[in-house]
């Protein structure tokens, strides 16, 4: 993946492909926040309550004994809610028998479909910034990655970058919609670009929609299986972690057609059996909620991006407002920003405040060193805490040497 990763495994017992890439930054992070009792705006998870629907059912499967090994694939009942949950939000028509497969969190579901799609010497087609799992799922899985950049401020896919990145060894392309990092929501049009480069190279596109229900300013999420004919040549990945506040349930699933689901299958008993079976029943109950429950999340989550963009700017810091999802990625270059990784251990460790280095989203550490990433997945209480926290920060930058930041005239 370019560069010598910066956890690198220096031991002849241990598989060359592990050497080849870090341990996930965005746990590092958290480590280190738990380490300074700091305000962790850098893991992706809330620390409000879970809708007490989802807990109420989730106690009531536990005590009906549902505690044993579910179908591999998923409980019927949760693969039938899938299906209907998807018909009834995008029109698409899913078998939930043949199409559906159950996994432990969405993270297992890209490697599960990594692992049955590509075979060593196929290349995978990679929108950067990306969430750090593609790259490892790539190497594991045995792609050679190829990184097509979206550039800041609008994240837009570049049309002639995407094309040049296709080539007859092209087996997969990775789409995350809407974007972690950059909270980017793909247009119809783009989506439509690259399903023709999917059609003239034959390639399967995997897509992770786990924010397929925080998306703003009017905008909608678009699922690369509307695109034309594309439901027969795409990997749908979502789950119940991000919408209903549930992220470490690790419920999700995989939708595709038949062949590529039967071969996700396989890879997933193999990999974790099965999904948690308690859960499994709750994430039914979840599907199941009304239309005002999503509308009620959208305006909770608009409040907390407001309210947050309003401390990073008052910290001054450049925000970019994001699309859909729950990041917000601050460009620092005016402040002086050249290392994101030392910058946000003195971050954490000075000010009290988590973020990600805008680095560990890119193939190269180089472009994205003067970014870091913050969530607004908290309680208001937390972003005010944050915010209290970091409106120090002009003050401790104008008056002392601080890691990551170069001086100007210096």
């Amino acid at each position: 993946m370019g560069e010598q990763p910066r956890h690198a495994i220096a031991d002849s017992r241990v598989s060359a492909r592990v050497q080849s890439f870090p341990e996930s930054v965005i746990r590092e992070m958290t480590r280190l926040c738990l380490h300074h009792g700091g305000v962790n705006l850098a893991q992706g998870f809330p620390d409000f309550p879970a809708p007490l629907e989802l807990k109420q059912a989730a106690k009531a499967a536990i005590d009906a004994d549902l505690n044993q090994y579910a179908i591999t694939w998923g409980a019927p009942r949760l693969r039938e809610a899938i299906a209907v949950a998807v018909k009834r939000t995008y029109g698409l028509e899913v078998d939930p028998g043949r199409d559906v497969t159950v996994t432990c969190g969405s993270t297992e579901a890209m490697m599960a479909a990594m692992l049955a799609l590509i075979d060593p010497g196929d290349e995978a087609v990679i929108l950067e910034p990306f969430y750090e799992n593609y790259g490892p799922d790539a190497i594991v899985s045995g792609a050679s990655p190829r990184f097509v950049p979206l550039r800041p401020p609008d994240f837009a896919l570049p049309q002639e970058a995407m094309k040049a990145a296709f080539t007859t060894r092209t087996k997969v392309v990775v789409i995350n919609t809407p974007n972690n990092p950059t909270g980017r929501v793909l247009r119809t049009e783009e989506l439509r670009l690259i399903a023709d480069l999917c059609v003239d190279y034959d390639a399967i596109a995997v897509t992770d929609e786990i924010y397929e229900h925080i998306v703003y300013e009017g905008l909608r999420h678009v699922p690369m299986a509307t695109i034309g004919d594309m439901a027969e040549r795409t990997v749908t990945i979502s789950g119940i972690s991000k919408t209903y506040s549930v992220t470490g349930w690790r419920v999700a699933w995989a939708i595709a057609p038949p062949a590529i689901s039967d071969a996700i299958k396989r890879i997933h008993d193999f990999l974790t059996v099965g999904a948690p079976a308690p859960l499994q029943e709750a994430a039914v109950t979840a599907l199941q909620l009304p239309a005002r429950y999503y509308e009620g999340l959208l305006q909770l989550y608009i409040g907390k991006r407001q309210r947050l963009l309003a401390h990073l700017r008052a910290a001054g810091m450049s925000p970019v407002t994001p699309e859909g999802a729950y990041y917000i990625l601050c460009d620092l270059s005016d402040l002086g920003l050249v290392d994101d990784v030392a910058f946000a251990k003195w971050l954490v460790g000075t000010v009290g405040v988590a973020a990600v280095p805008g680095s560990s989203f890119y193939s190269r550490r180089a472009d994205g060193s003067h970014l870091l990433r913050f969530t607004f997945s908290k309680k208001d209480e937390t972003l005010d805490d944050a915010g209290a926290r970091l409106a120090a920060l002009p003050e401790l930058l104008g008056r002392a040497s601080v890691p990551g930041i170069e001086r100007r005239g210096a």
